[in-house]
């Protein structure tokens, strides 16, 4: 699907406020009601937008902590990957995860409650998959979180 200037204006005041009213958006985009909502539609069906959730206050929750966590193994076998994906998914604590290229294989971003919640994770982590080298990073301040694209 090939978006449009109107298109581009409805995600971009979706990704600000998706619990706004059809009405706000199609205002703030210069249009109707019902063009907007199958626009909207239309974006969905293509799969351009995903599903709509709701960003928590993870600090207010009580998850504190924040490492990143770099992965090196010298495993590379499609068993080792699917168990280890496998491993990742299930756990909530991994927010993001990436298979990277250069010196390190994996980067995974895990939120949890302090610094014994994280070796929780991780002592869970190598007992059911093998890792050649992991180094965590605890990230002091955030200073920009966005899921946001510059469109």
């Amino acid at each position: 699907m090939k978006i449009d200037d109107t298109d581009r204006k409805i995600l971009i005041s979706l990704q600000r406020d998706a619990a706004q009213s059809l009405d706000e958006i199609a205002r703030e985009v210069g249009s109707s009601k019902t063009p907007v909502w199958n626009r909207i539609r239309k974006m969905r069906e293509a799969g351009i937008i995903g599903a709509q959730t709701v960003i928590l206050d993870a600090e207010a929750l009580g998850f504190e902590a924040t490492f990143f966590v770099l992965i090196r193994t010298s495993e590379h076998e499609a068993d080792w990957q699917q168990k280890f994906l496998a491993a990742l998914r299930a756990r909530p604590e991994v927010q993001e995860a990436h298979r990277l290229a250069g010196d390190i294989d994996y980067i995974l971003k895990v939120r949890v409650e302090n610094a014994r919640a994280y070796d929780v994770f991780y002592q869970a982590l190598i007992s059911e998959v093998k890792v050649h080298n992991v180094t965590a990073l605890l990230s002091m301040e955030e200073i920009k979180a966005t899921t946001a694209l510059p469109l």
